[in-house]
């Protein structure tokens, strides 16, 4: 038996607030080709250049994307061929990859963040031809093994310099020669980019490999029409807005985010500079932006530990008015008003604690987007509390992303939203959660097996993630594959664990939370190492390393604290009885983390098996 949850189908009209488009727009080049013509003067980008910012109109942008599709067109690149972009989040990653499909090819991306061995895996797999590598280092990952890669024709470096042999040029050396391609046939740009069809490849992206090898996921050009449509249909997004961008566009949520703008055109800022995030947002002021649970994990406890820190009435002061905004998001999210004195109360807690915390967004955002991974309820609470909006969503790569999203005006803290228009969900018998849509890929590239298992005959993809439906509004609570049964017959949800960890500690990172067929629930912990290099002043221990710190005895001691506190609110089995502090933080560098930081679980519990068997040794006698 499975649970149909409502949906609206794809035919209804837009809400109020949505603008109607042309019917004719089938691909990411019939979209681009409509924008340039429709706001050609507008904002398209903000992009930084040295210490500034440099605007990009939609007609400066369509210039580029011409010279670089005429350019591979030049190179010999065919329809369906595919253009790998190995490239961290800037302006040239979204120039390159709508070059690529208006001259007919198809563009893989790449996390800066790959090996050579993953980059070599992913080229040879997708049988790419040319490369966007964004600099020298990028490029030295693919050059040492050239030999490998026969079927590469060129390296393109977004930044960086030609090589003698020929196989590298410089992206400015091939908009050149695309320009000059463009004056002798101009004709032929456009007859390329209209010869793209809705059933085309557009994008292969591999996922980012939690598990085994990445896989690609083959997503069309319709997917990627259909998802600026559903997006553009919710009507909570206009011309008017200012994005803020600095996602990988190598992950599908970034990606989504490219075809959105596109449809309603609205301006981006753009910089993938993840270290620069809370000075970009303060000096662009986005009304939007989307980001993944960390961020707002490392905002909750940074803010409330400073309070915290202030103590006396500072924090009094913090208390009550985080009391006040509870109360109004509650009402917030039942579809009601505060009263008159409860409005009143806000109104000072707004002035006195809740504006000095949206000052650091810009002051004008609307809302943000989560996704990627699931959003700690605690933090999503806060931050409401705060009238700082998180509307949670929830998508796949092979779900072309945006799948559920709550919304400005029905949202519901601890869900992940309703369906998209044309979106269809079900909850199998075991509680899977199953999606139906034009968003839905194409299938697994190279890997018909794989994708008869995930694409059942009626077209449902089974996604391997467990969940609920409540009013319409999905919850996801984990992965069907991540569950653990302990020896003792009892079934935990190891992500709900890690998550209320982490944010009942601001010294916390990381969480792994191991007991598949052990007789109790054990825990690896990261330590922040910005979080603890202050603890660790504040303590009198500022000279010593992070390693040395985080083998202090206070230190062990601060953690368990925490932990002791989360199983007062938990079942016996569920309890975290031993926990150990890792020597480092675990990261995207180490291994330790996807790109879109999600805990690879199998990859970290075979780096620190021995510390985990450590836990274990001779606990059956102490039990």
């Amino acid at each position: 038996m499975t649970h149909p949850a409502p949906s609206s189908g794809s035919t209804a009209p837009p809400p109020s607030g949505a603008t109607a488009r042309p019917a004719s727009l089938r691909t990411i080049p019939d979209l681009l080709l409509y924008r340039t013509a429709a706001t050609p003067e507008a904002g398209a980008f903000l992009h930084r250049e040295g210490a500034g910012w440099t605007r990009l109109s939609w007609r400066e942008l369509g210039n580029r994307v011409r010279a670089v599709a005429c350019g591979l067109r030049a190179l010999g690149l065919e329809a369906g061929q595919r253009c790998s972009l190995l490239s961290g989040t800037r302006v040239e990653w979204i120039v390159a990859d709508l070059g690529t499909l208006c001259a007919g090819g198809a563009t893989t991306t790449i996390y800066p963040s790959s090996t050579a061995e993953d980059c070599v895996y992913i080229l040879r797999d997708s049988s790419t031809v040319l490369l966007f590598a964004e600099n020298e280092e990028q490029l030295r990952k693919v050059a040492a093994r050239r030999g490998e890669l026969p079927s590469i024709r060129k390296v393109i470096l977004l930044e960086g310099q030609a090589a003698p042999d020929g196989w590298v040029m410089t992206l400015a050396e091939l908009m050149e020669l695309g320009r000059q391609v463009d004056a002798r046939d101009p004709a032929a740009f456009e007859a390329a980019a209209r010869a793209v069809r809705p059933e085309d490849l557009a994008t292969l992206i591999y996922t980012s490999g939690t598990t085994g090898r990445p896989k690609g996921v083959e997503l069309t050009h319709d997917t990627w029409i259909y998802e600026s449509e559903a997006i553009d249909a919710l009507g909570v997004l206009s011309i008017d807005d200012v994005q803020f961008l600095w996602l990988p566009l190598a992950h599908v949520f970034g990606k989504v985010l490219e075809v959105a703008q596109l449809r309603i055109g609205f301006v981006t800022a753009i910089d993938g500079q993840v270290e620069r995030l809370l000075e970009n947002l303060a000096a662009i002021r986005p009304t939007f932006s989307a980001a993944v649970p960390r961020i707002f994990e490392k905002v909750y406890n940074r803010v409330v530990e400073t309070a915290r820190r202030a103590g006396g009435v500072s924090y009094a002061v913090f208390r009550w008015a985080f009391g006040v905004g509870g109360e109004v998001s509650r009402l917030r999210q039942a579809g009601r008003s505060p009263g008159p004195v409860l409005a009143l109360k806000h109104a000072l807690a707004s002035r006195l604690v809740f504006s000095k915390l949206q000052a650091r967004f810009g002051g004008r955002l609307r809302f943000f987007v989560s996704g990627s991974a699931p959003l700690s309820r605690t933090v999503a609470e806060f931050l409401d509390a705060a009238d700082v909006l998180v509307l949670e969503g929830y998508g796949l790569t092979e779900s072309g992303a945006a799948t559920c999203v709550n919304l400005p005006g029905r949202y519901r803290v601890g869900t992940v939203g309703p369906p998209l228009p044309g979106t269809e969900l079900r909850i199998a018998e075991d509680g899977e959660i199953l999606i139906r849509g034009r968003g839905v890929m194409r299938g697994y590239h190279g890997l018909p097996e794989l994708t008869r298992e995930a694409l059942d005959p009626e077209g449902w993809l089974h996604t391997g993630d467990i969940g609920h439906i409540e009013d319409g509004f999905l919850s996801v609570t984990d992965r069907k594959k991540d569950l653990l049964k302990t020896s003792t017959g009892k079934y935990i949800a190891p992500s709900a664990l890690e998550l209320r960890l982490k944010v009942s500690c601001p010294h916390i990172s990381q969480v792994l939370v191991h007991g598949n067929n052990r007789n109790f629930v054990s825990a690896l912990i990261a330590l922040d190492p910005e979080a603890m290099r202050e603890w660790a002043t504040a303590h009198g221990h500022g000279e010593r390393s992070y390693e040395e710190v985080v083998r202090l005895p206070e230190v062990h001691t601060l953690v368990e604290r925490c932990v002791v506190d989360l199983n007062s609110q938990l079942a016996s089995f569920e309890s975290i009885r031993r926990f150990t502090i890792l020597p480092s933080d675990l990261t995207i560098d180490s291994g330790d983390l996807t790109p879109s930081l999600k805990l690879k679980r199998q990859a970290v519990e075979r780096k620190y098996r021995a510390l985990i068997d450590e836990m274990y040794r001779d606990t059956m006698a102490q039990l």
